[in-house]
């Protein structure tokens, strides 16, 4: 697997905005973002297929959220608008170094098996 290394999370005000980044320690065939808030489950957020380019987002972020990488550096980012009081979490930052994905497997967590350290999000209202 690989090693991942999260950044840009902070305390923001509702409708503002927040680019969180990723660096992988090597190849990856897909990255990705879940989020987890507090006494709930892990969610996932949105998830891009290195190769390809295919990308994936959740219903509750599609319009606001996008996920993009610079593939040379081996990041990932992912850039919240309109950010939500229940956007409020840890984003964890997530990696298949083995294998690529199709259709649900690219939002599969179990599919995933490097994870960051996590970031946390704050919005305020």
């Amino acid at each position: 697997q690989v090693q991942l290394v999260e950044s840009g999370g902070g305390l923001v005000q509702a409708g503002d905005s927040l680019r969180l980044s990723c660096v992988a320690s090597g190849r990856t065939f897909v990255m990705g973002w879940f989020r987890q808030a507090p006494e709930k489950k892990r969610e996932f957020v949105a998830s891009r297929r290195m190769f390809g380019g295919w990308t994936y987002y959740a219903d509750s972020v599609k319009g606001r959220f996008t996920i993009s990488r610079v593939y040379a550096n081996k990041t990932l980012y992912l850039q919240m608008n309109s950010l939500r009081p229940e956007d409020t979490a840890v984003y964890y930052c997530a990696a298949n170094a083995k294998s690529d994905c199709s259709g649900a497997q690219c939002y599969d967590a179990s599919r995933f098996g490097s994870w960051g350290q996590g970031t946390q999000v704050t919005v305020s209202s």
